[in-house]
C-alpha cells in the first residue's frame, strides 16, 4: 500500500487541544486507523512512588501505538496533558556523564559551524538542568533555556543560565520577539518526542528563529527503533517517534528545509537534524538526500514497513521473561541499575516485579527511596549493589551500557554479570569488552 502524497497548507494544521482523544494524526490530522505496537496499559513512566503511595491507586493509560498513512507519524493519542507530566520531572539530564560530555562536545562543534559569539543567541527548548546550555558560558556565547518543569529548571538557574519556566510554542515565541529577542541557533535535543502540539512547537521555532538563524534537533530515529527492536523507548512522554521520511513533511508544513542530518549514537541511535528558513542561503548537504533516499529504498514511505513490528517485540518479551524465570529457578539473584523512563516500560510490559528483581538502583538522589511505577521496584542509592551482590544486574537504561559497565566492572569480584535486555537478551561478564 503506497501513502498518499502530502498537500497540506500551514493554516489547516491540526492542533492536539482538539485531537487529544480523538483517533487522528497530530501532524496532518488524518484519521489513523494502523496499528504500530500495543505494549497493553501502563503507568506514566516517571511516576515514581513515595513509600506512603503504594497502597493509592495508580492510574494506568493505553500505551498503544498508532501509524498515519499519510505523513507516517507514530504516535500515541495524548491521554495526559504535558502539564501533568513535566511540571514537576524527575529526570536529570546531568546525572549521565556521557550524556553531558555529548552536549559539551556539541556546544564546541556548532559555535564553530555557525560562527556563534557574543552578539549572538542560543535558545535551548526544554533546557532541563543546564547540562548543554553550561557550556556556550566559557565560550562567551549568549543563551537562554526555556524548561517546563520548575525544580529541573531550578538547578539550571543555579548554574548561572538564565532560563524560563514554560511550555515552549507559538505564544512563548511571539513573547520573546515583542521583548527584542531572536535566535540564532535553537537548539531541542530529546524534547520534539515529548511535543504533543507539534504545530504549535515548531511554529514557535520558525517565529523565533532568525531569518539565517538554525535550528538543530536530537531525537531518536525510528528506523533504529524499529531495526533493533527498542520498544521500551515507548512511554506516555513520548508523543511521537520519526522517520527521516516524516521529518522531511513537517519541515516543508512550516516553511523550514533541511539542511543537513547526522546519525549519533546516543539513545540507542539519533538523528541530529539541521533546519532553516526556506528563504534563507543555507544549501542542504548531500547527507540529506542520502538518508531520505535510503528509508525510500527500506520502505519508509508504505505504510507496510511499520505494521510487522509488533510481532518482533512479543518475541523479546518471551525471551526475556524465559531468561529471569530460569535464573529465579536456579536461586540466582538480580537486582536493576537505572531507574529510566524506557526501563518502567519494560517492567510493566513484561510484568517484572520484586519478584524478579530485588530492587534497582539510580544515580539520582531524587529517586533513593521511592518506587517504579506499576510494577512497584524500590529504588536505591548505587552502593546498594555493592552491599547486595547480586548474581545478575538488569541494566535498564540498556543505550547507557558502556558507560554502566565501566562504572560497575568491580561486580566480577562477586562473580557478578549483567542483562542487557535490548534488542534481545544478552548476558556480559563484566571483563568482556561492548
Amino acid at each position: 500500500m503506497q501513502v498518499k502524497n502530502v498537500n497540506i497548507r500551514a493554516s489547516d494544521l491540526p492542533h492536539s487541544t482538539n485531537l487529544r482523544l480523538t483517533a487522528h494524526c497530530r501532524l496532518c490530522g488524518e484519521g489513523l486507523k494502523h496499528s504500530f505496537v500495543d505494549l497493553g496499559m501502563s503507568p506514566l513512566c516517571e511516576s515514581f512512588l513515595l513509600p506512603e503511595q503504594l497502597d493509592s491507586m495508580e492510574p494506568y493509560f493505553p500505551l498503544h501505538v498508532l501509524v498515519c498513512d499519510r505523513c507516517l507519524l507514530v504516535q500515541l493519542k495524548e491521554y495526559v496533558s504535558p502539564d501533568n507530566i513535566f511540571s514537576e520531572y524527575a529526570y536529570f539530564s546531568s546525572f549521565s556523564t556521557s550524556w553531558v560530555a555529548h552536549a559539551k562536545a556539541y556546544c564546541e562543534m556548532i559555535t564553530k559551524r555557525l560562527r556563534l559569539g557574543p552578539e549572538s543567541l542560543v535558545v535551548e527548548l526544554a533546557c532541563n538542568d543546564g547540562y548543554l546550555l553550561q557550556h556556550f558560558l566559557p565560550l562567551g556565547v549568549p543563551v537562554l533555556g526555556i524548561e517546563p518543569a520548575a525544580n529541573v529548571a531550578k538547578s539550571a538557574i543555579e548554574k548561572g543560565i538564565p532560563t524560563q519556566v514554560d511550555f515552549f510554542g507559538v505564544r512563548v515565541a511571539e513573547e520573546l520577539v515583542a521583548s527584542g529577542k531572536r535566535a540564532d541557533l535553537i537548539v531541542g535535543n530529546n524534547v520534539l518526542a515529548h511535543v504533543p502540539d507539534l504545530n504549535d512547537f515548531v511554529g514557535g521555532m520558525v517565529r523565533l528563529l532568525k531569518p539565517e538563524g538554525v535550528i538543530t534537533l536530537e531525537f531518536p530515529h525510528l528506523e533504529r527503533l524499529i531495526a533493533e527492536n527498542q520498544f521500551d523507548t515507548i512511554y506516555h512522554e513520548h508523543f511521537s517517534y520519526f522517520s527521516f521520511v516524516t521529518i522531511e513533511h513537517m519541515a516543508a508544513l512550516h516553511g523550514l528545509k533541511l539542511i543537513d542530518v547526522e546519525e549519533i549514537p546516543t539513545h540507542g541511535g539519533s538523528l541530529r537534524i539541521y533546519l532553516a528558513h526556506q528563504a534563507s542561503s543555507h544549501v542542504p548537504a548531500q547527507s540529506v538526500a542520502d538518508l531520505l533516499d535510503r528509508e525510500e529504498r527500506l520502505g519508509y514511505r508504505d505504510i507496510a514497513a511499520y505494521t510487522t513490528f509488533a510481532e518482533q517485540v512479543k518475541r523479546t518479551k518471551r525471551k526475556l521473561l524465559s531468561f529471569l524465570i530460569a535464573a529465579k529457578d536456579e536461586g540466582k539473584t538480580i537486582c536493576g541499575y537505572g531507574a529510566p523512563g524506557k526501563g518502567n516500560t519494560l517492567l510493566n510490559y513484561c510484568g517484572i516485579g520484586p519478584d524478579f528483581l530485588e530492587f534497582t538502583v539510580d544515580r539520582n538522589p531524587y529517586k533513593h527511596g521511592r518506587f517504579t511505577p506499576g510494577m512497584h521496584i524500590p529504588i536505591c542509592p548505587v552502593e546498594a549493589i555493592d552491599t547486595f551482590k547480586p548474581d545478575y544486574v538488569l541494566i535498564l537504561p540498556w543505550n547507557l551500557k558502556t558507560e554502566i559497565v565501566q562504572q560497575m566492572r568491580h561486580i566480577r569480584d562477586w562473580g557478578g554479570k549483567f542483562i542487557v535486555p535490548i534488542p534481545e537478551v544478552t548476558v556480559l561478564d563484566p571483563e568482556e569488552s561492548l
